[in-house]
């Protein structure tokens, strides 16, 4: 077979978490393609993952709009916030991305503790979200600053979370640890009207050895000794949504979401726990863009052995593998068991920093580097096809 360099490129990445949107990122990709194949058609589809930008960019692709909505923060502090309206045919569907309420980013980086954040805030939202109207609700789970297994969220919708003494939850996942009951009859009765599916990453789980306080509660700011403790009591809260609820939520694909909003969201509200692509996807024509592409270049903040486990570069790589379509990846960072990303898919992969820097720099610099590494990565699969071509 004749051996072609590559002339049309799908650029697909996710955003770099707290530095660049989705968007952003496709840009400088698209601007190092262009240094090396000046002419080259490129398909941008920035995707999204259920996090940060997910309201945003799902409004922009459907013609929708962003509703400002003012709500309770992670710490406890008021933020402003959005929700995003679908635009196009069908029930008024929002878009609830709890990281606009409930984020990482939203928690100062000296004072981060998954055991006192809440997701009151994300019920607020919920809350918002009825008051436009909606019929159908999103909701982006991803980024979380939580691990309160959804309890504040189903607070601010009305449930009555209580200790053994008849006492109110506090917030935060610590305060799990004295839960006793879940009352859902408080509930607004709007809410019974409305389809509610969730955006989750399918492998995480609530509660035991790859439960979503060992798994992620480190990354929020826990301790080692938080981390047990969190476990301990999200597996509380696990046993009392199954008691009071019926449904089990403990080991539920995407009930740690979030934090274990994903549960909370489940047992609470019947919201149905979705891949969060399957979910996400169907606003974005990714596979009629890759079937076209010679390359397909993707990226993301990190790349490690949790990439496979659902996140954007893999699944992009999983669908242009469909499409015979190879695929390169770029990343900030590469962590531990980062070469597990080929099982996925993922054919080669490089960090876009050339040399140690630090982090502010790196940050400040982010679409910069992309750019430069997307060059180089770009002349070394040209190299290799002259070889080709020379060997053929």
């Amino acid at each position: 077979m004749p051996v072609t360099r590559p002339r049309r490129f799908v650029v697909a990445p996710s955003g770099f978490k707290e530095c660049l949107d989705a968007h952003d990122v496709a840009a400088a990709i698209a601007a190092g393609i262009r240094r090396v194949v000046p002419g080259a058609v490129i398909d941008l589809v920035p995707l999204v993952d259920g996090g940060e930008g997910s309201a945003a960019a799902m409004a922009a692709a459907t013609g929708g709009r962003l509703v400002p909505a003012r709500v309770t923060g992670p710490v406890g502090r008021p933020v402003d916030a959005h929700v995003g309206l679908l635009g196009g045919p069908g029930p008024l569907t929002a878009v609830v991305e709890m990281a606009q309420a409930a984020g990482l980013y939203r928690v100062p980086a000296d004072t981060r503790d998954p055991g006192v954040t809440t997701t009151y805030g994300v019920g607020e939202l919920i809350t918002a979200a009825l008051d436009l109207g909606a019929t159908r609700l999103l909701v982006g789970c991803g980024d979380s600053g939580t691990s309160d297994g959804g309890a504040g969220a189903l607070q601010a919708l009305g449930a009555d979370v209580r200790d053994s003494l008849g006492n109110a939850v506090g917030p935060g996942g610590s305060a799990l640890a004295e839960v006793d009951g879940v009352d859902l009859s408080g509930l607004d009765p709007r809410l019974d009207d409305v389809e509610i599916l969730a955006a989750v990453n399918p492998h995480n789980v609530l509660c035991g050895p790859n439960g979503v306080a060992r798994v992620f509660g480190p990354q929020k700011g826990a301790t080692p000794e938080q981390v047990d403790e969190l476990d301990g009591a999200l597996e509380r809260w696990a046993k009392v949504l199954s008691r009071d609820t019926g449904l089990d939520v403990g080991r539920l694909p995407g009930s740690g979401a979030s934090g274990g909003l994903g549960a909370g969201l489940a047992a609470g509200l019947g919201a149905r726990l979705r891949p969060r692509f399957d979910v996400l996807l169907d606003h974005v024509d990714l596979d009629g863009a890759l079937a076209a592409a010679d390359l397909v270049v993707t990226a993301e903040g990190a790349l490690d052995a949790q990439t496979p486990r659902g996140k954007v570069p893999a699944e992009v790589a999983r669908r242009a593998r469909r499409h015979h379509v190879p695929t390169i990846a770029l990343a900030g960072t590469l962590g531990a068991g980062v070469e597990t990303v080929h099982e996925a898919g993922i054919d080669a992969y490089a960090t876009i920093v050339p040399a140690p820097i630090g982090l502010p720099e790196s940050v400040s610099r982010a679409a910069e580097l992309l750019t430069d590494a997307t060059e180089r990565a770009l002349r070394m699969v040209l190299v290799g096809t002259l070889c080709a071509a020379r060997a053929a």
